[in-house]
């Protein structure tokens, strides 16, 4: 299954797209990445490339291989801790991949050696400033021309609060997650995102999309009025502003959380584009659009609504038991049974093709797909699921708009601070 060799010409610029509206049964389908695949055996298994995990072709060739796919969009994975077997506090397995370049420079990288597929690396959010973010994924948008977004991530683990030494942290566990203390430091958190993301959005749209003059002969390079302080003050964020980076291209590039309860379903519902959630079945997906939709204030309601993905754990083969054989095998080099906050299916590309199909119907919008392992299931997402997903007349045989936003049947937003 070795997929070198397939890319697309290395140059970003292509022709102009013509955004064409999307059939109502079309979903959109989303790729996660993270080092070898989601198993933590998926390093060790004969097509991997643990040796390159580090390197910057890597990431361009499975970034590659999901845009021939004409996927959406992927999301790359990213922390402040070293990955860990547990959620809450850092281990000492050594026979798990650990240590993982920055989510967003990888995207940055891999961005002129794509052309229309979104990147959507991960940002912690809890100990990092939104100036600097603001700045970087608009960057990230100028370099994609377009295609970027950022998933904004909490962390409430003492060992990423001590990289920094700026706060106290209540300490989380799985036996402790009904406390009120750790509620309310979990609600906290949620809350301080959803500023961060305010000041994200204030800041991308400081500057008009006129604001660059670049008039050689009266040697006016801006127009100063036309930037603006946002002047936001918080709880947790003081920020003037202006940004020093002009409106990136998509105006708000787009933001997307991950979530799997109120707290999280809030955030998205009232701050992101996209939200990534982890149902277990039809009718449970529906009821999660309902929760974030009921979340939405009632004024916003007449506003696109959030694009909902339905995350799951993925492990494919031609036949349901050689997928089944796969899943065995890593998980007995792993020496545990592999478990996720998502579903995990097991399966070939058309069984899962069935399972989207009927839990698209309760209201998502499309799904993230998580490999079980690199480069397999990627494979057999571009070149089984998809194929059979356009057979059935749900999917896309090409990209029509030249922006993620478009990608996903999202306006380009007007500047709340530009005057009528």
């Amino acid at each position: 299954m070795d997929f070198v060799g397939r890319w697309l010409p290395t140059e970003s610029k292509s022709r102009k797209l013509v955004p064409v509206s999307v059939p109502s049964n079309h979903f959109h389908l989303a790729v996660a990445l993270d080092g070898a695949g989601w198993h933590p055996a998926a390093w060790r298994t004969d097509n991997a490339r643990p040796a390159e995990l580090l390197t910057p072709g890597y990431w361009t060739d499975l970034v590659a291989e999901a845009e021939r796919a004409t996927l959406d969009f992927v999301t790359i994975e990213d922390s402040f801790t070293l990955q860990s077997e547990d959620k809450f506090v850092p281990d000492q397995r050594t026979d798990r991949v650990r240590g993982r370049l920055d989510a967003v420079l990888i995207a940055a990288r891999v961005a002129p050696k794509s052309r229309h597929i979104g990147l959507i690396p991960t940002a912690t959010v809890t100990h990092s400033e939104p100036f600097h973010m603001s700045k970087a994924i608009a960057t990230l948008d100028y370099v994609s021309t377009g295609r970027a977004g950022v998933r904004v991530q909490i962390s409430g683990r003492p060992d990423a609060a001590a990289h920094f030494g700026r706060r106290e942290v209540v300490p989380v566990s799985y036996a402790s997650l009904d406390d009120p203390a750790v509620r309310a430091s979990v609600a906290a958190y949620f809350d301080e995102a959803a500023d961060y993301v305010e000041v994200l959005r204030r800041l991308w749209d400081s500057w008009e999309d006129d604001a660059e003059i670049r008039d050689v002969a009266t040697g006016r390079f801006i127009d100063r009025n036309k930037l603006h302080y946002i002047d936001f003050k918080g709880e947790w964020f003081s920020v003037k502003g202006p940004s020093i980076t002009p409106r990136p291209p998509q105006g708000q590039p787009i933001v997307a959380a991950l979530g799997h309860g109120d707290d999280a379903y809030r955030l998205i519902a009232r701050s992101t584009d996209v939200g990534f959630v982890t149902p277990h079945d039809a009718r449970q997906a529906a009821a999660i659009v309902e929760r974030i939709t009921a979340h939405r204030p009632s004024t916003e309601r007449t506003d696109p609504p959030v694009r909902v993905f339905a995350d799951l754990t993925i492990f494919l083969d031609e036949t349901q038991q050689g997928a089944e054989a796969t899943r065995a095998r890593l998980d007995e080099l792993a020496g545990a049974e592999f478990t996720s906050d998502a579903e995990i299916f097991v399966g070939t590309p058309g069984q899962l093709a069935d399972l989207l199909q009927d839990w698209h119907a309760g209201g998502l919008s499309g799904f993230r797909l998580r490999p079980g392992a690199l480069p397999d299931d990627l494979v057999q997402i571009t070149e089984k699921l998809v194929p059979e997903l356009r057979r059935r007349g749900l999917f896309r045989t090409e990209y029509t708009s030249d922006s993620l936003r478009g990608t996903l049947g999202l306006s380009r937003p007007i500047n709340r601070y530009a005057s009528a």
